[in-house]
């Protein structure tokens, strides 16, 4: 087979698993809308939520918040069978060494997930809130919170900060296949500082403590990766001077 028929071959592979996954979703996303109302109940009764009534300035805000909570909800459900197809899509690419590594870190990758959500949910997220409204309050602003910008700081907050708890599972496995070593990463440590920064101006609303408040966790997620990246690359070179000992 050819260079071209191969990669058109690993292109019609990677579009029907992607239609797989598109599938996947869209079923799993009728299971969202039955368990979206007592999820967006329980966020509106626990946390910040709890102190202040939301209010809806749209015909929209709650269709969109629906929505949205069972779209969230239809891809950390079909995320096990996502990760299964993108498995089965690089596993012919990678050495045995490679596949063993990374079949390690996949429970791994779950619990830091919910390490992620938790932790940003439950501290990172009312911490913001309580700034913003002691900073109003200070102002002199009454506090007015729409249900629709609420749900949209909750996520700017939520989604990437338990995205990028993924980090350490994503380091550790790439020092494992040696792509990656504790000291790359310490001499890279000012440039990554810089692009998580902006990362999390991105992903947050456009004012400079919401980014500082995203930007923080996931420095100390990078420190961890290194940690974790410096114990990962002790291990290889214990187990490299001992084969060459033999």
């Amino acid at each position: 087979m050819s260079e071209e028929q191969l990669f058109v071959a690993h292109l019609d592979e990677l579009r029907s698993r992607l239609i797989r996954v598109l599938i996947v979703i869209a079923g799993t996303v009728i299971v969202g809308m039955l368990v979206a109302n007592p999820i967006i109940q329980y966020i509106q009764a626990s946390g910040p939520a709890a102190n202040f009534s939301l209010k809806v300035f749209s015909p929209w805000d709650a269709v969109r918040i629906y929505m949205n909570v069972a779209f969230a909800v239809a891809l950390v459900i079909a995320l096990p069978y996502t990760m299964l197809q993108i498995w089965g899509f690089v596993k012919p690419g990678l050495r045995k060494e490679e596949q063993t590594a990374a079949i390690k870190y996949i429970p791994f990758v779950f619990l830091l997930a919910l390490a992620g959500l938790g932790f940003s949910y439950y501290i990172v997220f009312p911490f913001a809130m309580m700034f913003s409204i002691k900073l109003s309050g200070s102002l002199g602003l009454e506090e007015l919170f729409g249900i629709s910008q609420y749900f949209s700081f909750l996520f700017n907050i939520v989604l990437p900060i338990t995205v990028l708890f993924e980090l350490p599972a994503i380091v550790m496995f790439l020092t494992k296949i040696r792509l990656l070593n504790p000291r790359r990463l310490g001499k890279f440590r000012k440039f990554a500082y810089f692009v998580l920064f902006i990362l999390g101006a991105l992903v947050t609303p456009p004012d400079i403590m919401s980014a500082i408040l995203v930007t923080i966790p996931m420095m100390g997620l990078y420190e961890l990766s290194v940690l974790l990246s410096r114990i990962v690359y002790n291990k290889q070179q214990v187990a490299d001077k001992a084969i060459q000992e033999t």
